[in-house]
């Protein structure tokens, strides 16, 4: 018989950026455990492949069409979830992009603004709707959630380069410390999860870079990329009530990259 409490029938996940990657990777582990899951993205055919692969699982799903720099978008679509499926007991703020420059001195300020706009707001905008929802259902005697971020290592290293991205990523751990302080009283719990280097479209280009072959995968001492499978065990832990002691932690998930 499987561990009890990582039996997910009954609860009902929201992943934005869910319909590929990291996201991906998660909604279809959560999905597999028993929950409704609900993914967010901004590409229609993503959405539609993604939400097919989901319902093989034989749970409710939904994809919808969400941009989350957006913030009327958020509070709308947050509010349609909670309607259609009655609740949310974990929300995954996933969401992400990464633009950086030749240099820091070059760095512009539309691609710095758009990359906190998705990546930092997005998160604030979801987490909030969320945590919203969360604790009225707890000052109505139903206690308990789980808000996730999926940050980044450039949050706790050095990203050269990639400075707004590193900013974003090191603003979203902060934010979820203080998250999981504040709301801890209502049983919600908020952590975050940093991943190393992830074989994913984001970054499609390194993967494909001999020297970066070279030079940056014999430093992960799996020796390997991550897969965005690798996410979906923490997701379930994440959503599921063995984690009811769990709050205001980072979790690493990087094959050692960030201890080698």
């Amino acid at each position: 018989m499987a561990y009890k409490p990582f039996d997910l029938t009954g609860k009902v996940a929201l992943v934005t950026g869910g319909n590929g990657g990291i996201g991906l990777g998660m909604a279809e582990a959560l999905a597999q455990a028993g929950a409704s899951v609900v993914i967010w993205g901004t590409n229609a055919d993503k959405n539609a492949r993604a939400e097919a692969r989901l319902q093989q699982h034989g749970g409710k799903v939904a994809a919808r069409r969400v941009d989350v720099s957006d913030e009327a978008q958020v509070v709308e679509e947050m509010q349609r979830a909670v309607a259609d499926f009655g609740r949310l007991d974990t929300v995954v703020a996933n969401a992400g992009i990464g633009r950086g420059a030749r240099s820091f001195s070059e760095f512009d300020t539309e691609t710095y603004r758009k990359v906190l706009a998705v990546n930092l707001d997005g998160a604030f905008w979801t987490l909030r709707e969320a945590a919203k929802h969360m604790v009225e259902r707890a000052n109505a005697g139903d206690k308990g959630g789980s808000l996730v971020g999926v940050a980044s290592t450039a949050a706790i290293e050095g990203a050269a380069r990639n400075q707004a991205y590193a900013a974003s990523k090191g603003g979203l751990v902060s934010m979820l410390k203080a998250i999981a302080v504040e709301h801890a009283r209502y049983g919600i719990r908020a952590n975050g999860i940093l991943p190393g280097w992830i074989a994913t479209d984001m970054t499609e280009q390194a993967q494909n870079n001999p020297t970066f072959a070279e030079k940056v995968l014999p430093r992960v001492p799996v020796r390997r990329w991550g897969e965005p499978e690798d996410f979906g065990a923490i997701a379930v832990y994440l959503a599921s009530d063995a984690s009811a002691y769990h709050t205001g932690q980072m979790l690493v998930i990087d094959g050692g990259y960030t201890i080698f």
